[in-house]
């Protein structure tokens, strides 16, 4: 463990298992932002006059920001650290939630020192998010990296990431069940607050970890364009062109066209939900086995001591997930193709971040992370922007029918890199190890 950054003279004393159970606790709180505005925008578009094209922007906007912040970041930690930037991120995606509420204030004809334009509120506050979960993926993740060692890596990556993951649904929920129970402003403001919790977690509990000697020579255009780093970015472009691209930003659409809706009764009380209650339930759904097969996924790659066959069986359920929604509609196969694709883009997620830690020397490891961020946010920027009009356009059976193309080409990509670093088409951990 490396000591505190240049500014404090004492170390601080903090096991590696109390920074990785930080870092999850902050990036699970400050998830909650990053999903909390999928189940509400696309139908509050209408009531505000939003394209659908400009819906799709909206929600692409962070990932185009991350696009040219991502590279960057990951610099910056190889050059100032980790702990600040970490800290800052989260702080940045707090107020970037708040910025969701100011643009519902823009609509009201009131609030006349506000200019009515609430689309660019959200994209400015879309763009605020970008460069904070910039920072914060950035940042995450290689903290994870410089406390483990090669055989806990999948397992802690894993567990990283189902924390990041964990939040993602839970905004979910704050944007479809409460949205549709208390409002959209209360659900955009819970998740804000739960965003400044996180801040104040990292604050007084993660340390530095990273590069005790700084390196001031580093470049903000020094970029990890090894083979190991392009081919992970490369698999990491096709899973969030498929998974937050197509299938996150088209389902509420979907649902309503469809007229798929949950309606129970639980306690004695009738549960009905519409379009966005339904699809925030579902992606939760998709979301969570997410998260759970992240952590099992990491784990098996750590108990097999070989990355590729893992990833491998999760990119062919992703796969499978895909081909059962161009199946006849129904609840219950929306509802299994929604967990299966999230099972598949989980159950990658934690081994695909280890193999980039074992196969990239550690002074590298922050501008490895911004290379794999750069892929795979040009994957989740692309999608809303060819799925919401192509899925109106063209039909939706035959969009997520092409989906399935997708991981298989990742798989593809995944081993034909691996051999050509390697030579090996199922290198063990010892032998990828930097």
């Amino acid at each position: 463990m490396s000591e505190t950054p240049p500014d404090s003279s004492e170390p601080l004393d903090v096991s590696p298992r109390s920074v990785v159970l930080a870092v999850v606790a902050s990036t699970f709180f400050v998830g909650f932002g990053g999903g909390v505005i999928f189940p509400i925008l696309p139908n509050l578009g209408e009531v505000l006059g939003i394209s659908a094209f400009m819906v799709g922007a909206i929600l692409a906007a962070n990932r185009w920001t991350r696009l040219v912040a991502n590279a960057p970041a990951g610099v910056l930690v190889d050059r100032i650290g980790t702990r600040k930037p970490f800290i800052a991120g989260l702080a940045i995606e707090g107020v970037a939630t708040f910025g969701y509420v100011v643009a519902l204030l823009a609509a009201h004809p009131s609030l006349w020192f506000l200019p009515d334009v609430p689309e660019a509120w959200f994209m400015v506050a879309r763009v605020m998010w970008g460069v904070g979960s910039a920072l914060v993926f950035a940042t995450a993740y290689t903290i994870t990296a410089d406390v483990s060692d090669s055989g806990s890596r999948g397992t802690s990556m894993g567990i990283v990431r189902a924390g990041i993951t964990f939040g993602f649904p839970a905004g979910l929920v704050l944007g479809g069940v409460v949205s549709e129970t208390y409002g959209n402003a209360e659900a955009f403001v819970l998740a804000a607050a739960f965003a400044g919790l996180a801040s104040i977690i990292a604050f007084f509990v993660v340390p530095e970890t990273h590069v005790e000697e700084r390196d001031s020579s580093v470049k903000p255009w020094d970029l990890e364009l090894t083979v190991p780093a392009l081919t992970v970015g490369l698999v990491n472009f096709g899973l969030y062109f498929a998974y937050v691209g197509v299938l996150f930003s088209t389902l509420v659409i979907y649902l309503q066209v469809e007229a798929l809706t949950i309606s129970a009764t639980a306690f004695g009380y009738d549960l009905e939900y519409g379009a966005q209650g339904t699809s925030g339930m579902l992606m939760a759904v998709s979301v969570l086995a997410g998260a759970v097969f992240t952590i099992i996924g990491g784990a098996l790659s750590d108990s097999v001591g070989a990355r590729v066959p893992i990833l491998v069986l999760f990119l062919v359920t992703a796969c499978v997930g895909f081909a059962v929604l161009t199946v006849a509609p129904s609840l219950p196969a929306v509802v299994l193709a929604c967990a299966l694709i999230g099972a598949g883009q989980g159950g990658v997620g934690g081994p695909l971040t280890a193999l980039l830690a074992d196969l990239t020397e550690e002074d590298r490891m922050g501008r490895a992370m911004g290379t794999n961020n750069v892929l795979g946010d040009v994957g989740g920027g692309l999608g809303p922007m060819i799925a919401v009009p192509f899925a109106e356009t063209i039909g939706f059976e035959v969009m997520y029918a092409a989906s399935t193309v997708v991981p298989l080409l990742a798989g593809a990509v995944l081993v034909a890199g691996v051999y050509s670093h390697t030579g090996s088409l199922n290198p063990t951990v010892e032998e990828s190890t930097a």
